[in-house]
């Protein structure tokens, strides 16, 4: 075999790859982008080029300001706080201690449970009037809360999660 067929052989190995990475990647934000400019088609009307009117009527949408603010508050908090988890949890482990591969096991555990199971997991917490959180809260003589519906506590509690799951994995 030749050196120029030893680089054909490799390229057409790593063929399928580049062809699931463009489909699958590359197609879909570039098609995403070019939609972008056309206007939602209704009722058998096409799409028409629209431009910059799009981006226009979001930019002058709240909602999508509260939605970028709570984006960004959220990726302010979990992956900073995460990553010094992870760096405490990492030196921690690494110390010669009783039990050190059950604690390590039980750091990476939260990170390969799916996350459907996790969000079960947290809805029993986070229960309003009979959850676990609630129930101390009421045995210290505080209110009942409803973490996940309530717009004041909701982000936090989402955060709360997120940031339970991501240190074993950081």
């Amino acid at each position: 075999m030749t050196i120029g067929s030893r680089h054909l052989q490799a390229y057409f190995l790593l063929l399928p790859a580049f062809v699931f990475l463009i489909g699958f990647t590359h197609y879909p934000a570039i098609a995403t982008l070019f939609d972008s400019f056309l206007s939602t088609p209704r009722a058998g009307r096409a799409p028409v080029f629209v431009g910059l009117e799009n981006y226009q009527v979001m930019l002058e949408d709240p909602v999508f300001w509260k939605s970028l603010t709570n984006n960004l508050l959220f990726a302010l908090a979990t992956i900073p706080l995460s990553m010094a988890l992870a760096i405490a949890m990492a030196l921690w482990v690494n110390e010669k201690i009783l039990g050190r591969s059950f604690l390590r096991m039980s750091y990476f555990l939260p990170t390969v449970l799916p996350m459907i199971a996790v969000a079960n997991i947290w809805i029993f917490f986070y229960t309003p009037d009979y959850g676990l959180i609630n129930e101390a809260l009421q045995l210290l003589g505080f209110q009942s809360q409803n973490f996940l519906g309530d717009p004041q506590l909701a982000l936090m509690s989402v955060t709360i999660v997120a940031f339970g799951k991501k240190p074993g994995f950081s």
